[in-house]
């Protein structure tokens, strides 16, 4: 009760969306799909890797961790603006907003390290063929695994733990359309320089290290590659690369215009559809790409619709 008293703000409003005056029944219809497109699909990857025999790799193992982030990271967000887009009424809650925040920050976090893990276990592949059994084991994995979650858990504890100082002296609009870091040390009336030092300190160890460890390892798996005589040889080793590197490239691309964009000439239309690409968007895009590039789950999905039609009409079998 007394963080709310310091604060004098019970309540904020999101400005991102404040330009569509109508039409938002169709946004929250629209938002809806995609945010189900998003589960559904990420479930359906964690599913069919557990079930099929064929997919139980490190490298899949890692990939239902993936989608098991991407489902969550969209259910910090995407429900909430359907819910403001049905009450046309773009609010939340202190409480609310700083839970929101919490967890973006811990998702995001925990996914950044997972995507430069994914590299790790590409490269451990590619790079060191001979040595991968002893470097990426059942027990390294899950180390490593359980290491990116508490990664963006001990990032999200600390922004947040910071954020619960900051007042904002009855100002309570957000030029965002969710809960984040950047905008709410805007908002503050009070001195944000500890959070905006912890910040920029923090995304350079948190975001930028395993940004910059994803990069190097693809530079040494291009190499590798490259060294390969066959042409065969060269296109199935990067086709073991291909849809993480797509999705590395999409996640990367967009959180650095979200953190990292231009603080001047940003105009709000511009800021809420990187957002809305960044937490909306590329948690879709994730199961589509691997579904679509990667040969192996692709013969998996195709088994198990073959399976499920099988229960289905289990006389076509007679």
């Amino acid at each position: 009760m007394g963080i709310r008293n310091q604060t004098q703000v019970v309540e904020f409003v999101f400005l991102g969306f404040s330009g569509i005056l109508y039409g938002q029944t169709f946004l929250a219809l629209a938002f809806l799909a995609i945010y189900l497109v998003t589960v559904l699909g990420n479930l359906m990857i964690v599913i069919v890797i557990q079930l099929d025999p064929s997919l139980h790799s490190h490298m899949y193992y890692f990939l239902s961790h993936l989608s098991s982030l991407d489902i969550c990271l969209s259910s910090v967000t995407v429900p909430k603006m359907v819910v403001n887009f049905l009450r046309q009424q773009q609010t939340i809650s202190y409480n609310q907003c700083m839970a929101q925040m919490f967890f973006l920050m811990s998702f995001t976090g925990a996914e950044t390290a997972l995507l430069a893990v994914m590299a790790y276990d590409r490269y451990a592949a590619i790079c060191k063929p001979l040595h991968y059994s002893h470097l990426m084991n059942t027990k390294v994995c899950t180390i490593l695994a359980f290491a990116t979650w508490v990664w963006g858990f001990l990032n999200s504890v600390l922004h947040t733990a910071l954020s619960t100082r900051l007042e904002f002296c009855g100002v309570n609009q957000i030029h965002h359309i969710f809960c984040d870091l950047p905008p709410l040390m805007k908002m503050a009336c009070n001195d944000a320089h500890i959070n905006e030092v912890v910040d920029h300190v923090a995304g350079l160890f948190m975001g930028g290290g395993p940004f910059a460890f994803t990069i190097f390892s693809y530079v040494f798996i291009l190499s590798s590659i490259l060294r390969i005589r066959s042409t065969t040889g060269k296109r199935k080793a990067f086709s073991t690369c291909a849809s993480h590197l797509t999705v590395v490239f999409i996640y990367y691309g967009n959180a650095l215009l979200n953190y990292q964009g231009p603080s001047t000439g940003y105009s709000l239309a511009t800021g809420t559809l990187v957002s809305v690409m960044f937490c909306v968007i590329t948690p879709m895009l994730n199961p589509l790409i691997y579904s679509l590039r990667n040969k192996e789950v692709k013969g998996a999905l195709k088994k198990a619709a073959e399976s499920w039609r099988k229960c289905e009409h289990p006389q076509s079998l007679s």
